[in-house]
């Protein structure tokens, strides 16, 4: 793109005069997405938010509210506040993207200049690529399993390789083989597989629990469990559990613009993040209780784990039939949470060496050096990480929601956003409005891990990480306020 001074085929028009975009700063794929190629509607939306809900993490979800001492209502009810909430964080994070259609990591430089964003995206795509890993190793683990009762001879592949067997090396390349697969020809693919995946998990989900209403004859045991909790400490534990919640999706606030600028409308994006997030997962949370009800009436036990289920129910068809489900369900939350704005963030860092494609693959590749088969005999050690990690983007989302609605008013120069010249530029590339702001909201969300006696912080900690992040933007924004450009300028800058 060296040398280019506008693409309208992606709709960026830098006006007479104006400053060309700078090759380090664009090519196509970080460009704004014109109004006649943004064709997703709200089922697509809504079909990818299906899609990433129906994972493992969020089938186990209300075991771990439940093990706090919530009973089955409690834990719906945690989980139906958690996702409105992050409804409404995403609604309104979403808006620019689908505005100007432009991704995450091109609208952060509004707040943290264009050197200054790399901060941020590059501290979003490790989050991302390290989810992949794990999400994608647990995938790995179910084709393991499913191969393992289908084909008896697969379970002596055992040859250790780098601490992991041979059984499992294989079962990880058939798996890193299909999210290639899928994101081998770009976004529309992803869309169209998303279209196809959300819906299958919701079928599977329902044949799922109309098992277990039949064999449980109603809701089952864990609705006539009730709370161990009362009182002041039942709702702390109550706001514990929305805060853990709202974790597993809180990185997501961030880049919620990199699938909301193919949204054809703000009404798509609203109606298809709102049937997409807090319906289906309030449902499928409730599915998941029900069908571990009947595993305590089948087994005297409940059964958490998807597929320790498949396996314990000792049928071929069951297994095959649902290992392929928890594969395509993870496919789908890996490939749309995780590989595409990883992908995005990688493309922001060589825009003129790499593209959605081959960062990608390169994303498939640098989630094999994380090693995640060593990490699973750690646990806590992958949510500790991931978990300091998603409490700096907090701070990320707060800024970025005090920048947009607060300090630019809905108005983004779009053109400017693309050069080191504009508007954005603040000190030489570095905004310190946003890293200084960052920097404090990242204090204060983390602090609770540092201070024990502020240990209980850490429960809050993106609430906390969102207000301060965009408290402190909001005032220093303010009292360093720089004169407005001239009014021809925030024109031409707008209706780019």
């Amino acid at each position: 793109m060296a040398g280019a001074s506008a693409d309208p085929a992606y709709g960026l028009d830098f006006g007479t005069g104006a400053a060309a975009p700078d090759p380090g700063l664009y090519n196509e794929d970080l460009a704004p997405v014109p109004a006649s190629r943004r064709d997703w509607s709200w089922v697509n939306m809504s079909t990818v938010w299906m899609g990433m809900v129906h994972n493992v993490v969020a089938y186990e979800a209300a075991a771990g509210l439940m093990a706090l001492g919530l009973n089955a209502v409690q834990s719906l009810a945690a989980v139906a506040v958690a996702y409105v909430l992050l409804f409404l964080a995403m609604w309104f994070n979403a808006r620019p993207g689908t505005r100007y259609g432009v991704p995450f990591c091109v609208l952060i430089r509004s707040s943290f200049g264009p050197r200054g964003a790399q901060i941020p995206v590059v501290l979003r795509g490790f989050c991302a690529i390290f989810w992949f890993a794990v999400q994608g190793y647990a995938g790995s683990m179910a084709i393991d399993a499913v191969l393992g009762t289908l084909f008896p001879a697969w379970a002596h592949l055992t040859t250790p390789i780098l601490g992991m067997p041979l059984k499992g090396w294989l079962a990880v390349a058939m798996f890193w083989v299909l999210h290639a697969w899928i994101v081998s020809h770009g976004v529309h693919r992803i869309r169209n597989f998303e279209l196809v995946a959300g819906p299958l998990v919701i079928v599977v989900g329902i044949l799922a629990t109309a098992w277990g209403l039949h064999v449980a004859h109603g809701p089952g045991p864990l609705f006539d469990q009730p709370s161990r909790l009362h009182g002041a400490h039942a709702w702390l534990t109550f706001a514990v559990g929305v805060t853990g919640m709202i974790g597993i999706w809180s990185t997501f606030a961030v880049n919620i613009p990199d699938l909301s600028r193919f949204v054809r409308s703000e009404r798509d994006q609203v109606i298809g993040q709102l049937v997409g997030l807090p319906i289906t997962a309030v449902v499928f949370t409730a599915m998941s209780v029900i069908t571990t009800s009947a595993t305590i009436l089948k087994f005297g036990h409940p059964i958490w784990d998807p597929v320790a289920l498949l396996l314990a129910l000792h049928q071929p068809w069951v297994l095959l039939l649902g290992g392929a489900t928890i594969i395509i369900a993870t496919l789908s939350v890996n490939v749309a949470a995780n590989i595409m704005p990883a992908a995005y963030d990688l493309v922001n860092l060589m825009p003129a060496r790499l593209n959605f494609r081959s960062a990608s693959l390169l994303v498939l590749g640098i989630g094999l050096l994380f090693a995640p088969w060593l990490w699973f005999k750690d646990a806590d050690s992958i949510f500790k990480v991931l978990g300091a990690i998603g409490g700096l983007l907090g701070p990320v989302t707060g800024i970025m929601l005090a920048d947009f609605y607060l300090v630019r008013r809905q108005h983004l120069a779009v053109a400017e956003l693309y050069t080191y010249s504009g508007r954005y530029r603040a000190t030489e590339g570095w905004n310190f409005t946003g890293i200084i702001a960052f920097l404090l909201g990242g204090t204060a969300a983390l602090i609770g891990n540092v201070i024990p006696a502020l240990s209980m912080l850490g429960a809050f900690s993106w609430f906390i990480g969102i207000i301060v992040g965009a408290s402190a933007y909001a005032t220093l924004a303010h009292l360093l306020a720089a004169p407005e450009p001239n009014a021809s300028r925030r024109v031409a800058g707008d209706a780019a």
